[in-house]
């Protein structure tokens, strides 16, 4: 799905180095599979960067430049890419609203799709103790603002599994916390999202990595993203996509049911209200 061109008709500069990756490569006299060939990549890939489907990233951009022999022309024009998020979930974002289904994990984080605002001041702001508030509070804001794709109806379809860690860590206090899952809880009743918990009494099943978020698209692939602490990694190879497909089920297998699961959560929001009182 190609970027629409900006009001006034302008190319948008994602626009301009699509056009400008496709037109430098035939005139290298080289297809798609031969340019993927050489930057270790499918030519399905290739494609997918020329017509929008994929975003070109920088590590990417390095090789192109290197086998095109062109400077480093292309690594510049995909630094140039502004993001409201952080450098390693820019590429995640964009390809986020893109998603006709967003299946995630997480093993003790709500994840972002899903925070309120106080429980992801509270995140960022322990991932960045010594940072100024503007930049905590202009990350709370990109966050926040990654939640309108929920504003649609049905698309994108999210599933959620959570381990009980998630529920039960307490995140920017009590009173924060009863509201978060409160919040989870009403998205569940609103029939927007499906949620399912991994308990702790699971024991070592179901448990995938800190956090995993698969996508699906009606013109793509599948692509998996993985996050640890200020690092995130897309993968795109099917034999790895499938793997993690394997595990997720694995991990709804091992969880319980979308409605005990809604229950455990109503009830644990309760606990935490019950401490945040004085």
């Amino acid at each position: 799905m190609a970027k629409p061109k900006d009001e006034d008709g302008a190319q948008t500069p994602e626009e301009f180095a699509r056009e400008e990756l496709r037109g430098k490569r035939e005139a290298a006299g080289l297809t798609q599979e031969g340019l993927g060939e050489r930057i270790f990549a499918t030519g399905a890939y290739v494609g997918m960067m020329e017509n929008g489907q994929r975003r070109l990233r920088p590590e990417i951009a390095k090789l192109i430049d290197r086998e095109l022999n062109t400077g480093d022309y292309f690594f510049r024009l995909a630094r140039a890419f502004k993001s409201k998020h952080v450098e390693y979930f820019a590429v995640a974002a964009e390809l986020e609203v893109r998603a006709t289904a967003i299946y995630d994990y997480a093993s003790s984080l709500v994840p972002g799709l899903l925070q309120t605002e106080d429980y992801a001041r509270a995140v960022i702001r322990g991932g960045n103790p010594t940072a100024l508030d503007a930049y905590v509070e202009s990350l709370v804001t990109s966050r926040i603002e990654r939640q309108r794709l929920l504003d649609d109806p049905v698309t994108p379809e999210l599933w959620v599994v959570l381990h009980e860690a998630a529920l039960r860590t307490e995140v920017g206090g009590r009173g924060v916390m009863a509201a978060q899952l409160r919040h989870i809880a009403a998205c569940v009743r609103g029939n927007r999202i499906t949620v399912q918990v991994v308990p702790f009494s699971a024991g070592a099943q179901g448990t995938l990595g800190s956090l995993v978020s698969i996508m699906q698209f009606a013109d793509a692939p599948d692509v998996v993203y993985t996050e640890g602490p200020r690092v995130g990694q897309l993968v795109d190879d099917p034999a790895l996509v499938q793997r993690h497909w394997k595990l997720y089920d694995l991990a709804r297998a091992a969880a319980l049911s979308p409605a005990t699961s809604l229950a455990l959560i109503e009830s644990v929001a309760e606990e935490h209200a019950k401490c945040a009182q004085p």
